[in-house]
């Protein structure tokens, strides 16, 4: 359905180095970056989310959240650990969300500039 998803970041650096770290560890990379944008995926030039600086970038309101594919519950953890070293702020621990799911696992933060993002893997654990 989407091609890609742009957001509104005020610090291009700083939003890099979050994003490089929360979503390296779910397997994607910077497929293309400039001057004034970031984007990420997994194959060159096809970027899924892309950064866009912008002074006045403020996130979307309440309800908003980014959900990213994780390829496992360990990747959840390590996304989750690894943006908090660089600026992102716990907006909810690796864990079980039963409200979602039987087998909904998830943790959320907070990127610097506000946006709600989430790392999701919704399959038992594999045998």
């Amino acid at each position: 359905m989407l091609h890609h998803l742009s957001i509104g970041v005020r610090d291009l650096a700083l939003s890099g180095r979050f994003y490089d770290a929360a979503l390296g560890a779910l397997g994607y990379r910077r497929v293309f970056e400039d001057d004034t944008a970031i984007g990420y995926g997994l194959h060159d030039g096809e970027d899924l989310l892309c950064l866009k600086l912008r002074n006045d970038a403020t996130p979307p309101g309440p309800g908003f959240r980014i959900a990213f594919c994780a390829p496992s519950r360990d990747a959840v953890h390590a996304f989750h650990a690894s943006a908090l070293q660089v600026g992102g702020e716990d907006n909810g621990a690796p864990g079980l969300r039963p409200d979602y799911g039987d087998h909904y696992y998830a943790a959320f933060l907070v990127d610097p500039d506000g946006h709600r993002i989430e790392a999701t893997i919704n399959a038992p654990v594999a045998a």
